[in-house]
């Protein structure tokens, strides 16, 4: 699907998640000539411009968000939404429950937090939107839960611990050693199921928030990578002993052989068919 405002045409896709166990909408839409009534949010409005800008009015003034900003709209705010340029604007939207910020915020801490608060409606914070852009396309694209929700995590942190009103002190657990090499013995003993971040955050007794800062911390990875990266070394022990890509693929939790020839030529170099031949082409005493 095209969403470049440049083609000319709309396009919007609204759709429901299911991530860290809270169910939200997300929206991923060009506009050029729609406009938005004055309407409010039960939950916040996270937006990541891509293309163009959008003007609104919002708490009693107008506002324009170029590309690389995001708009954030607290609960229940009066706001509008409109094309400021010929060409309108593309951007990506996150709708989540005023609960799972104030979760986020609670992990952080590590104690009780109400519900972030953000006067400022415009962010100009490249870092902050390549992590929220990043999250809502792992969660439109991605099959690993592991993956959605890391991401998802790190980008609702990012943006609360660097531009809430309130920004709670980020405290890390003692004991996090132990808990890594807890985490990691499990996702190697189940490399190939669905991980979610909530449950092998259970696995090292922390919160999702810490276990994630933590386990990138000790390993230089965060969950997801680390796990990618541990399917392309199973899968390449399977090739090795002469499995076909495709079943290889399959028993390492990767969804289909397209997935798997990606991640292994990203970490290894090499397809799985050109490794799978050059070791086919060497001795026996090598393989």
């Amino acid at each position: 699907m095209n969403f470049s405002a440049r083609s000319g045409t709309e396009h919007a896709k609204l759709w429901q998640s299911v991530d860290l166990n809270e169910r939200f909408d997300l929206l991923h839409a060009t506009y050029i000539t729609h406009t938005f009534t004055r309407h409010t949010h039960e939950g916040f409005a996270i937006a990541m411009i891509e293309e163009g800008s959008e003007g609104f009015a919002y708490r009693h003034d107008y506002h324009v968000a170029p590309h690389g900003t995001v708009a954030v709209i607290n609960p229940g705010e009066v706001h509008t939404g409109e094309a400021v340029t010929p060409n309108g604007w593309s951007y990506r939207v996150f709708y989540p429950n005023a609960s799972l910020l104030a979760r986020v915020a609670t992990e952080l801490s590590g104690r009780p937090q109400r519900i972030p608060f953000f006067s400022k409606t415009l962010i100009d914070d490249p870092e902050v939107w390549q992590r929220l852009r990043q999250a809502h396309i792992s969660i439109e694209l991605s099959s690993s839960a592991l993956e959605r929700e890391s991401l998802l995590l790190g980008a609702l942190a990012s943006l609360i611990s660097r531009h809430a009103d309130y920004r709670p002190p980020v405290l890390l657990p003692s004991e996090a050693h132990i808990a890594v090499v807890q985490a990691r013995d499990y996702l190697h003993a189940h490399f190939s199921e669905d991980i979610s971040l909530e449950h092998l955050a259970s696995v090292a007794n922390l919160s999702p928030y810490h276990f994630s800062t933590v386990f990138r911390a000790q390993l230089g990875l965060p969950p997801h990578l680390y796990l990618t990266q541990l399917r392309v070394y199973r899968a390449r022990d399977m090739l090795r002993l002469g499995l076909p890509i495709a079943d290889a693929a399959l028993r390492t939790g990767f969804v289909d052989q397209s997935h798997l020839n990606r991640h292994f030529k990203r970490i290894l170099g090499v397809t799985p068919g050109q490794y799978r031949k050059n070791v086919q082409d060497q001795s026996p005493t090598l393989r």
